[in-house]
């Protein structure tokens, strides 16, 4: 064996790992333009690529640390949890769906809720997690939200609420599907005591989700480049059998054609929701 033989031996016998040592959470590549960003910076621009503005999906931990203000958010009805109303079993029981879903991201349901302060303005909050059975709205997520909203027609406190979902969730049926009309009438009531509610789309919010309370705010913002939608584009193209414009169903489509009010960078949403809470308080209600 040459000795150029032996090294290209010895080198095939270590790993990239082994020669450079990285940890694998150091560095993040960019699924939009493929740019390798350090994962400090990353978080540092509340998960937006620094080169072409991408958003990256993000956790309701992650967006209550960006969004409100610095510990003053309190999780509320974290012990509400979903049941297997039909015993319902396609590759494998939704029983064991929930079980697996719930051990692998610490919470109950695909929904965080709580109270907290944006910018000194104390809001009724509900953060949507895509992460959790795709974000799903079964009768957890349709309930939590109906929650927050009540708070709200006691106390008065704005709401908000960061939708980030896939639609309905199937291994519910009918009971998902009242979600929508749930939410939809204590939205009617919140507005008859003249309480502002901003609904914040993410990145999906698609189904039974956006045909009901995630429209529905009195501003309506998305984040860039976020699909919204009812139905995907690939359905409405084979139902149709005609090509859908460039863009369609993202969020600055939506703008252009009146769906939404605004289009705002996550890093820019923290502010531009501070001073939408400060013009659209009538009551007043300020943290103490």
């Amino acid at each position: 064996m040459s000795i150029i033989d032996w090294f290209a031996k010895k080198e095939k016998n270590i790993s990239s790992a082994e020669r450079l040592n990285i940890p694998g959470d150091v560095w993040v590549k960019c699924t939009s333009c493929s740019e390798i960003l350090f994962q400090k910076d990353l978080d540092s621009h509340c998960k937006v690529c620094s080169k072409c503005g991408f958003h990256f999906r993000i956790s309701p931990a992650e967006r209550i640390r960006y969004i409100f203000d610095h510990e003053s958010f309190v999780e509320y009805d974290s012990n509400v949890g979903p049941v297997d109303f039909l015993g319902f079993f396609d590759t494998e029981s939704y029983s064991d769906r929930i079980r697996k879903a719930q051990q692998k991201f610490d919470r109950n349901d695909a929904i965080v809720s709580g109270v907290g302060s944006i910018g000194s303005v104390p809001v009724n909050a509900s953060i949507m997690d895509f992460f959790y059975m795709g974000g799903s709205m079964g009768s957890v997520v349709g309930e939590k939200i109906t929650r927050t909203i009540e708070r709200s027609i006691d106390d008065l406190k704005p709401v908000v609420v960061f939708t980030s979902s896939g639609g309905a969730r199937m291994q519910e049926g009918i009971m998902s599907l009242m979600q929508m009309a749930k939410t939809s009438a204590a939205l009617e009531r919140l507005a008859e005591k003249r309480v502002p509610y901003i609904s914040v789309l993410c990145d999906p919010t698609t189904g039974g989700t956006s045909a009901s309370f995630a429209i529905l705010g009195d501003v309506n913002i998305a984040e860039p480049g976020a699909l919204i939608s009812f139905a995907g584009p690939r359905v409405i193209e084979q139902t149709i059998r005609q090509k859908l414009p460039k863009g369609f169903q993202r969020a600055e489509f939506l703008l252009k054609h009146g769906m939404v009010d605004m289009v705002v960078d996550r890093r820019q949403l923290r502010e531009t929701l501070q001073t939408l809470l400060q013009a659209l308080n009538p009551h007043g209600v300020l943290a103490k």
